[in-house]
Protein backbone atom coordinates (compact mmCIF):
# COMPACT_ATOMS: atom_id res chain seq x y z
CA UNK A 1 0.00 0.00 0.00
CA UNK A 2 1.21 3.52 -0.71
CA UNK A 3 2.38 5.78 2.09
CA UNK A 4 -0.19 7.84 3.96
CA UNK A 5 -0.44 11.60 3.61
CA UNK A 6 2.53 13.46 5.03
CA UNK A 7 0.38 16.37 6.23
CA UNK A 8 -2.61 16.30 8.55
CA UNK A 9 -5.30 14.27 6.78
CA UNK A 10 -8.25 16.56 7.42
CA UNK A 11 -6.24 19.66 6.49
CA UNK A 12 -5.18 17.96 3.25
CA UNK A 13 -8.72 17.03 2.33
CA UNK A 14 -10.03 20.51 3.02
CA UNK A 15 -7.29 21.90 0.80
CA UNK A 16 -7.75 19.62 -2.23
CA UNK A 17 -11.49 19.29 -1.73
CA UNK A 18 -12.01 23.03 -2.01
CA UNK A 19 -10.14 23.50 -5.28
CA UNK A 20 -12.48 24.77 -7.97
CA UNK A 21 -15.53 24.45 -5.71
CA UNK A 22 -17.62 26.66 -3.50
CA UNK A 23 -17.36 26.38 0.25
CA UNK A 24 -20.51 24.27 0.25
CA UNK A 25 -22.83 22.75 -2.29
CA UNK A 26 -25.70 25.07 -3.11
CA UNK A 27 -28.89 24.17 -1.33
CA UNK A 28 -27.22 22.50 1.65
CA UNK A 29 -30.25 21.64 3.76
CA UNK A 30 -28.97 22.02 7.31
CA UNK A 31 -26.35 24.78 7.16
CA UNK A 32 -22.57 24.72 7.17
CA UNK A 33 -22.39 24.47 10.99
CA UNK A 34 -24.29 21.17 11.03
CA UNK A 35 -22.32 18.07 11.98
CA UNK A 36 -22.36 14.60 10.42
CA UNK A 37 -21.09 11.93 12.82
CA UNK A 38 -19.49 9.05 10.89
CA UNK A 39 -19.13 5.45 11.98
CA UNK A 40 -17.05 2.53 10.74
CA UNK A 41 -15.62 -0.88 11.64
CA UNK A 42 -11.87 -0.25 11.70
CA UNK A 43 -10.66 -3.72 10.76
CA UNK A 44 -10.87 -3.62 6.97
CA UNK A 45 -7.57 -2.24 5.67
CA UNK A 46 -6.97 -0.32 3.50
CA UNK A 47 -10.56 0.96 3.66
CA UNK A 48 -10.56 1.49 7.45
CA UNK A 49 -8.21 0.41 10.21
CA UNK A 50 -6.30 1.79 13.18
CA UNK A 51 -2.77 3.18 12.97
CA UNK A 52 -1.13 4.55 16.11
CA UNK A 53 -4.56 4.68 17.74
CA UNK A 54 -6.10 6.73 14.90
CA UNK A 55 -8.78 5.46 12.52
CA UNK A 56 -7.41 5.82 8.98
CA UNK A 57 -8.08 4.47 5.50
CA UNK A 58 -9.60 5.14 2.10
CA UNK A 59 -13.19 5.22 3.39
CA UNK A 60 -12.20 7.57 6.19
CA UNK A 61 -10.56 10.07 3.87
CA UNK A 62 -13.31 9.84 1.25
CA UNK A 63 -16.11 10.27 3.81
CA UNK A 64 -14.38 13.26 5.44
CA UNK A 65 -13.78 14.86 2.05
CA UNK A 66 -17.43 14.37 1.06
CA UNK A 67 -18.74 15.74 4.35
CA UNK A 68 -16.44 18.76 4.12
CA UNK A 69 -17.29 19.37 0.47
CA UNK A 70 -21.03 19.18 1.24
CA UNK A 71 -20.61 21.98 3.77
CA UNK A 72 -20.96 20.01 7.00
CA UNK A 73 -18.65 19.49 9.95
CA UNK A 74 -17.07 16.06 10.46
CA UNK A 75 -17.98 14.65 13.86
CA UNK A 76 -15.87 12.24 15.88
CA UNK A 77 -15.58 8.79 14.33
CA UNK A 78 -17.19 5.83 16.08
CA UNK A 79 -15.51 2.43 15.72
CA UNK A 80 -18.24 -0.20 16.00
CA UNK A 81 -18.77 -3.87 15.28
CA UNK A 82 -19.85 -4.25 11.67
CA UNK A 83 -23.21 -5.72 12.68
CA UNK A 84 -23.86 -2.75 14.97
CA UNK A 85 -23.44 -0.07 12.30
CA UNK A 86 -26.97 -0.08 10.86
CA UNK A 87 -28.68 -0.22 14.29
CA UNK A 88 -26.42 2.59 15.52
CA UNK A 89 -27.30 4.67 12.45
CA UNK A 90 -31.03 4.18 12.93
CA UNK A 91 -30.69 4.92 16.66
CA UNK A 92 -29.14 8.31 15.77
CA UNK A 93 -25.84 7.39 17.41
CA UNK A 94 -24.09 8.05 14.10
CA UNK A 95 -25.20 9.81 10.91
CA UNK A 96 -23.17 8.10 8.20
CA UNK A 97 -21.66 4.64 7.69
CA UNK A 98 -18.35 4.42 5.81
CA UNK A 99 -17.25 0.82 6.18
CA UNK A 100 -16.85 -0.90 2.83
CA UNK A 101 -20.52 -1.83 3.04
CA UNK A 102 -22.05 -3.59 0.04
CA UNK A 103 -25.31 -2.18 -1.29
CA UNK A 104 -27.80 -5.04 -1.10
CA UNK A 105 -31.61 -5.35 -0.84
CA UNK A 106 -31.80 -6.43 2.82
CA UNK A 107 -29.78 -3.39 3.88
CA UNK A 108 -31.71 -1.07 1.56
CA UNK A 109 -34.86 -1.96 3.48
CA UNK A 110 -33.25 -0.49 6.60
CA UNK A 111 -31.13 2.43 5.36
CA UNK A 112 -30.40 4.50 2.27
CA UNK A 113 -27.09 4.36 0.44
CA UNK A 114 -25.12 6.97 -1.41
CA UNK A 115 -24.30 6.39 -5.04
CA UNK A 116 -21.73 3.57 -5.33
CA UNK A 117 -18.13 4.60 -4.81
CA UNK A 118 -16.35 1.23 -5.21
CA UNK A 119 -16.82 -2.09 -7.02
CA UNK A 120 -15.50 -5.35 -5.61
CA UNK A 121 -15.48 -9.14 -5.82
CA UNK A 122 -14.64 -11.69 -3.14
CA UNK A 123 -11.23 -13.35 -2.83
CA UNK A 124 -10.37 -16.69 -1.26
CA UNK A 125 -7.31 -16.36 0.98
CA UNK A 126 -5.14 -19.36 1.90
CA UNK A 127 -1.77 -19.85 3.58
CA UNK A 128 1.09 -18.92 1.28
CA UNK A 129 2.95 -22.01 0.12
CA UNK A 130 0.61 -24.32 2.03
CA UNK A 131 -0.67 -27.70 0.86
CA UNK A 132 -4.17 -26.30 0.29
CA UNK A 133 -4.21 -24.26 -2.92
CA UNK A 134 -7.73 -24.40 -4.40
CA UNK A 135 -8.27 -23.10 -7.92
CA UNK A 136 -12.06 -22.94 -7.83
CA UNK A 137 -15.10 -23.49 -5.64
CA UNK A 138 -15.19 -27.26 -6.23
CA UNK A 139 -11.73 -27.51 -4.65
CA UNK A 140 -13.13 -26.09 -1.40
CA UNK A 141 -15.14 -29.25 -0.68
CA UNK A 142 -14.58 -30.43 2.87
CA UNK A 143 -12.42 -27.45 3.82
CA UNK A 144 -12.68 -25.28 6.92
CA UNK A 145 -13.66 -21.75 5.93
CA UNK A 146 -13.96 -18.42 7.69
CA UNK A 147 -15.51 -15.00 7.09
CA UNK A 148 -16.52 -11.90 9.02
CA UNK A 149 -20.05 -11.83 10.44
CA UNK A 150 -22.58 -9.78 8.50
CA UNK A 151 -20.46 -9.39 5.37
CA UNK A 152 -20.71 -10.49 1.75
CA UNK A 153 -17.91 -12.91 2.52
CA UNK A 154 -20.15 -14.61 5.08
CA UNK A 155 -22.95 -14.74 2.49
CA UNK A 156 -20.61 -16.53 0.09
CA UNK A 157 -19.49 -19.16 2.60
CA UNK A 158 -23.14 -19.61 3.62
CA UNK A 159 -23.94 -20.25 -0.04
CA UNK A 160 -21.17 -22.84 -0.21
CA UNK A 161 -22.61 -24.49 2.90
CA UNK A 162 -26.10 -24.54 1.38
CA UNK A 163 -24.67 -26.10 -1.79
CA UNK A 164 -23.02 -28.83 0.26
CA UNK A 165 -19.46 -27.76 -0.53
CA UNK A 166 -18.60 -27.20 3.14
CA UNK A 167 -20.23 -28.38 6.37
CA UNK A 168 -21.77 -26.11 9.00
CA UNK A 169 -19.22 -27.35 11.54
CA UNK A 170 -16.43 -26.25 9.18
CA UNK A 171 -17.72 -22.66 8.88
CA UNK A 172 -16.23 -20.12 11.30
CA UNK A 173 -17.59 -16.59 11.71
CA UNK A 174 -15.46 -13.77 13.13
CA UNK A 175 -16.10 -10.30 14.52
CA UNK A 176 -13.49 -8.90 12.12
CA UNK A 177 -11.21 -10.05 9.32
CA UNK A 178 -8.00 -9.55 11.28
CA UNK A 179 -9.07 -12.37 13.60
CA UNK A 180 -10.06 -14.51 10.62
CA UNK A 181 -6.70 -14.07 8.87
CA UNK A 182 -4.81 -14.70 12.12
CA UNK A 183 -6.72 -17.98 12.44
CA UNK A 184 -5.83 -18.80 8.83
CA UNK A 185 -2.14 -18.19 9.50
CA UNK A 186 -2.38 -20.41 12.59
CA UNK A 187 -3.91 -23.23 10.53
CA UNK A 188 -7.25 -23.20 12.33
CA UNK A 189 -9.10 -22.65 9.04
CA UNK A 190 -8.09 -23.55 5.49
CA UNK A 191 -9.43 -20.45 3.72
CA UNK A 192 -11.03 -17.08 4.38
CA UNK A 193 -13.38 -15.24 2.00
CA UNK A 194 -12.86 -11.46 2.00
CA UNK A 195 -13.35 -8.49 -0.33
CA UNK A 196 -10.77 -8.42 -3.10
CA UNK A 197 -8.82 -5.20 -2.28
CA UNK A 198 -8.72 -6.10 1.41
CA UNK A 199 -7.49 -9.59 0.55
CA UNK A 200 -4.72 -8.05 -1.55
CA UNK A 201 -3.76 -5.88 1.41
CA UNK A 202 -3.54 -8.93 3.69
CA UNK A 203 -1.51 -10.81 1.08
CA UNK A 204 0.99 -7.94 0.90
CA UNK A 205 1.62 -7.91 4.63
CA UNK A 206 0.99 -11.43 5.94
CA UNK A 207 1.85 -15.03 5.09
CA UNK A 208 -1.33 -15.52 3.05
CA UNK A 209 -2.14 -15.37 -0.65
CA UNK A 210 -5.17 -15.05 -2.92
CA UNK A 211 -6.05 -18.46 -4.30
CA UNK A 212 -8.87 -17.39 -6.62
CA UNK A 213 -11.61 -14.76 -6.95
CA UNK A 214 -15.38 -15.27 -6.65
CA UNK A 215 -17.05 -12.86 -9.08
CA UNK A 216 -19.80 -11.12 -7.09
CA UNK A 217 -19.85 -7.71 -8.82
CA UNK A 218 -20.87 -5.93 -5.63
CA UNK A 219 -20.81 -2.17 -5.06
CA UNK A 220 -19.95 -0.25 -1.88
CA UNK A 221 -21.97 2.73 -0.69
CA UNK A 222 -22.03 4.95 2.38
CA UNK A 223 -25.12 4.49 4.51
CA UNK A 224 -27.46 7.17 5.88
CA UNK A 225 -30.87 7.13 7.54
CA UNK A 226 -33.85 6.93 5.22
CA UNK A 227 -35.24 10.23 6.51
CA UNK A 228 -31.93 12.14 6.24
CA UNK A 229 -32.25 14.72 3.46
CA UNK A 230 -28.49 15.38 3.62
CA UNK A 231 -27.97 12.26 1.46
CA UNK A 232 -28.40 14.33 -1.71
CA UNK A 233 -25.68 16.73 -0.54
CA UNK A 234 -23.26 13.87 0.09
CA UNK A 235 -24.03 12.38 -3.34
CA UNK A 236 -23.35 15.73 -4.98
CA UNK A 237 -20.09 16.00 -3.04
CA UNK A 238 -18.97 12.51 -4.09
CA UNK A 239 -19.66 13.41 -7.72
CA UNK A 240 -17.59 16.60 -7.42
CA UNK A 241 -14.73 14.70 -5.78
CA UNK A 242 -14.63 12.40 -8.78
CA UNK A 243 -14.77 15.30 -11.23
CA UNK A 244 -11.94 17.34 -9.67
CA UNK A 245 -9.55 14.40 -9.21
CA UNK A 246 -9.69 14.14 -5.41
CA UNK A 247 -11.18 10.64 -5.63
CA UNK A 248 -8.38 9.46 -7.95
CA UNK A 249 -5.79 10.99 -5.62
CA UNK A 250 -7.20 8.95 -2.72
CA UNK A 251 -7.26 5.75 -4.79
CA UNK A 252 -3.60 6.30 -5.67
CA UNK A 253 -2.72 7.00 -2.04
CA UNK A 254 -4.38 3.92 -0.59
CA UNK A 255 -4.31 1.28 -3.33
CA UNK A 256 -1.38 1.92 -5.68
Amino acid sequence: MAHRFSMDRRAYLKTVGAVGASAAIAGCSSGSDDTIVPGTNAAFAPFEYKEDGEIVGFDIDLAEAAIDRAGYEVGDWSDLKFGSLIPSLNNNDIDLIAAGMTIEPDRQEQIDFTDPYWESNQSVLVQSGGDFQPEGESDLEGSRMGAQKGTTGESEVERLREEGVIAEDDLKRYNNYVLAVEDLEAGNVDAVVVDQPVANNFAAGRDVSVSFVIETGEQFGMGMRQDDDRLADINDALAELREDGTYDDLVTEWFE
